[in-house]
């Protein structure tokens, strides 16, 4: 027997008056309890307890003794209901990474209607384009645009997002045979070459468009500065599209890139915390739309 549970046997022999009454209590023989006491007051070199058929009296060392395992229990219940306060009502840090994109038009909006009234939370916001070591930066969760194959996280399936091919609103009407001429605005997670399949909403017909990166951003928000002065043609999410058709329309307006799944990943295997479960459902709720 470990020494916590050595110091709680004793404590309840104590409280309960006697071994007879604490067996009863911890659903054990009365000499399963006296050896238990036995070997606790050996591996001490100290008696804990006078005994007689009658009574039991605290020695000195006993009485001291007593008071400390006390504590320790009011620590371990204490402790205990902690735990189980958190899984009630979040609170903590809670560090969330996410795509720029995402970050902005759908991730903060959420957690902020979310979390809102709940003072405990502090939210801890990453804008990354890149899949961070979840361990590593000590990340509580990630929102990720396209499957994982690190199989040590737990994933989860949690909506999809459109991209759109984009040009400035007044740029000449463009073909699918004009438009791999225009100058490519690549996103920084983007190659060189880029390649592009679309399916027409009207024939069904797939077709495949290849471009060459000419100019490169690291933000979305640069990609739209950059679409909306007239630079060339880029890649857009839906969401971000259909707030600016004032400057902005797609390139081929009958073509549509097919939606890429988004997922939530967190390390935490078991019992989520409940600001964790929160967080996910909340993204997942504002990415229907």
């Amino acid at each position: 027997m470990n020494k916590l549970k050595q110091m709680t046997l004793f404590m309840t022999i104590v409280e309960t008056g006697s071994i007879t009454k604490a067996a009863e209590k911890l659903e054990l023989s009365k000499s399963v309890i006296s050896q238990h006491l036995k070997q606790l007051e050996n591996d001490l070199s100290v008696p804990l307890l006078k005994r007689t058929t009658r009574k039991q009296v605290l020695t000195t060392s006993g009485e001291r003794f007593y008071l400390q395992c006390c504590e320790m229990h009011q620590l371990a219940e204490k402790a205990w209901s902690d735990i189980l306060h958190q899984q009630q009502f979040p609170q903590g840090k809670l560090t969330i990474t996410a795509p720029h994109a995402l970050m902005n038009s759908i991730v903060i909006p959420a957690l902020s209607s979310t979390f809102k009234t709940h003072k405990g939370v502090s939210l801890n916001l990453i804008a990354h384009d890149g899949q961070l070591d979840l361990m590593q930066e000590e990340i509580d969760l990630a929102i990720r645009v396209g499957e994982s194959k690190l199989s040590n996280l737990k994933q989860k399936r949690i909506g999809t997002v459109q991209d759109v091919l984009c040009v400035a609103k007044d740029h000449p009407p463009l073909n699918l045979e004009k438009i791999e001429s225009v100058p490519y605005i690549a996103n920084h997670w983007q190659s060189k070459q880029i390649s592009h399949s679309l399916i027409n909403t009207k024939t069904k017909i797939a077709h495949r468009l290849n471009f060459t990166a000419t100019h490169q951003v690291n933000t979305v928000q640069n990609s739209l500065a950059l679409i909306e002065s007239g630079l060339g043609v880029g890649l857009l999410p839906e969401f971000i599209y259909s707030q600016h058709q004032a400057t902005i329309r797609k390139a081929v307006p009958d073509d549509e890139i097919a939606p890429s799944n988004v997922y939530a990943l967190h390390p935490f295997h078991g019992q989520t915390p409940i600001s964790v479960t929160m967080a996910i459902e909340a993204i997942e709720n504002a990415l229907v739309y």
